[in-house]
């Protein structure tokens, strides 16, 4: 079973990667390297990316933070209910979508898809759910429904889907045939083979992949509020809109508490769940029993905590077929231009703040790998900082870098640069502590001090994981930058959610389709780098 996706999934995440051989992975390094630093430096010229900026900018950045000091949270009890209501959209769209994955993982994966065709169809749904914007699902919704919590926990699940769908996938055709060929020979069907020989391989990878995934929708729930699909979103942008920066900042303080409490029980439960107990096995069935139980009471709670009914989950697709409907044909003609250069500069902000966040990430990532920091005192601190970084979702960091540097794609950049450090540092920290132990015990006994040992023995391990983590950051960063536009931070979102709310469904469904062919076409080209490092 692959480790990647039983003990760290993520979206679909950067694989874990093997030290790189071979002649085309030493001549592919230098080349990314070299690359990758005229990508940079064009992109930073395209969309005016200056250390003068920022350091022009710094005074305003200190003034926005003196306003919002103290913070306050003025109504308690509201914003209580707003962030219970957004912890269980976070939880009742992913359980969605892990029901609607997984007969779209046996579709899609090699292995167990009936036909070809079928495969090519359910893995081109999976992509179209990966590449398209949480927040993008969010505005059609709430277009198509109306304001309130169902089209965020649509939007949740559909989007989810794209992880979960390709996770799923990926599970089943990593499969012991062995199983599958012994229950075939009793004359079982298709379904009893799926059931009693690909399921329970699959199981701990699903669970692994299931809870990351509501750690990731509970970060993305916050910011759903901004179109009007409910959660604590809609309180901060309340909040932000009056220009009441205190109750602002104490709203981001309670979202962080919120996100780092999640991420705290996430890692509990991963350990409880997807540890075996050689010694207890019947620890093990217990723990997923509860777990299981406790997923099933949630959802009826969030079911009835957030008025959705179960009929609700049906008739929601005929409104929003007609919505979706009004964006074909698409019509590239109206914006001419301006639709190339703004997704350009999306392109430029995922580029810049992807280089700025791998190169601030990986000290930080280094020191918080439990096998290499130096110190436990210093490995807590890095992992604190990680946690504390990746508790703010960028959408919150753009709004507060528009209000201190202005409207454009600077703002974007720097708000994706700090959402990068932490991100990128998890991964470098997981891939680090994955190494071989070997190479660094070799070095110590032969007397190699710490900062030796690191460049001799565990960068050079590392080297094609931090390689396939930056590939696959600048992956998210691009699909996240196309909706900073939404607050004025850059990119070809302001074009889209222009369009949406002045009705001209035909010119966003044209910017829906550039997003998703530029989205597409970096996942296909950092896919076939990392294939090649591996």
């Amino acid at each position: 079973m692959n480790t990647t996706l039983t003990t760290r999934p993520t979206d679909p995440g950067p694989p874990t990667t093997t030290p790189a051989g071979g002649r085309s992975a030493r001549v592919l390094m230098p080349a990314l390297a070299i690359g990758g630093l005229v990508a940079t430096l064009v992109a930073a010229w395209w969309i005016d990316f200056a250390p003068g900026t920022l350091i022009s900018g710094f005074e305003n950045i200190v003034a926005l933070v003196e306003r919002m000091l103290p913070p306050r949270v003025d109504d308690p009890g509201r914003i209580g209910v707003l962030a219970w209501e957004t912890l269980l959209m976070a939880v009742l769209g992913t359980v969605l979508a892990a029901v609607a994955s997984v007969p779209l993982a046996f579709l899609a994966a090699r292995n167990t898809t009936p036909h070809p065709v079928v495969h090519t169809v359910a893995r081109g749904v999976i992509t179209f759910c990966r590449a398209m914007p949480d927040l993008l699902f969010a505005v059609l919704f709430v277009r198509a429904l109306g304001i309130g919590v169902l089209p965020g926990v649509l939007a949740l699940a559909l989007h989810s889907i794209g992880m979960l769908g390709k996770l799923f996938a990926d599970a089943i055709e990593q499969t012991d045939p062995g199983p599958r060929e012994a229950v075939r020979s009793t004359g079982a069907g298709y379904l009893r083979e799926m059931i009693n020989a690909v399921l329970p391989q699959c199981v701990p990878a699903w669970i692994a992949a299931f809870i990351y995934r509501i750690d990731i929708n509970l970060r993305m729930s916050v910011v759903l509020g901004f179109v009007g699909a409910g959660g604590i979103g809609f309180a901060l942008q309340d909040a932000l809109r009056g220009l009441i920066y205190p109750r602002a900042l104490g709203i981001v303080l309670v979202i962080l508490v919120i996100i780092a409490a999640m991420e705290l029980v996430a890692i509990a439960i991963r350990r409880v769940l997807l540890a075996p107990s050689t010694a207890d096995p019947r620890r093990d069935r217990i723990a997923r029993t509860v777990f299981s139980t406790a997923v099933v009471v949630t959802t009826i709670l969030a079911l009835m905590v957030l008025g959705i009914t179960p009929w609700s989950l049906v008739t929601w697709i005929g409104p929003s077929i007609e919505v979706f409907g009004r964006m074909i044909p698409p019509d590239f003609g109206a914006l001419g231009d301006t639709l190339v250069t703004a997704a350009a500069q999306t392109v430029a902000i995922g580029i810049v703040s992807t280089a700025i966040g791998a190169v601030l990430s990986i000290p930080v990532g280094i020191l918080a790998a439990r096998n290499v920091t130096p110190h436990p005192s210093v490995y807590w601190l890095a992992r604190a900082w990680i946690l504390l970084v990746r508790a703010v979702p960028e959408l919150i960091l753009a709004v507060v870098f528009v209000a201190a540097l202005g409207l454009g794609p600077v703002a974007g950049t720097c708000a994706l640069a700090i959402g990068s450090i932490g991100f990128m540092a998890k991964l470098v920290a997981d891939g680090v502590e994955e190494i071989d132990p070997g190479p660094m015990e070799a070095a110590r006994a032969v007397g190699c001090g710490w900062w030796k040992t690191l460049f001799a023995t565990v960068i050079p391990q590392a080297m094609p994981s931090l390689i396939g983590s930056g590939l696959y950051l600048l992956d998210v960063n691009i699909r996240t930058s196309t909706v900073l536009g939404i607050v004025g931070a850059g990119g070809v979102g302001f074009l889209l959610f222009e369009s949406i709310r002045t009705l001209n469904f035909d010119v966003a469904g044209a910017i829906v389709i550039v997003i998703f062919v530029i989205v597409y076409s970096i996942e296909r080209l950092s896919g076939w780098i990392r294939s090649r490092l591996v």
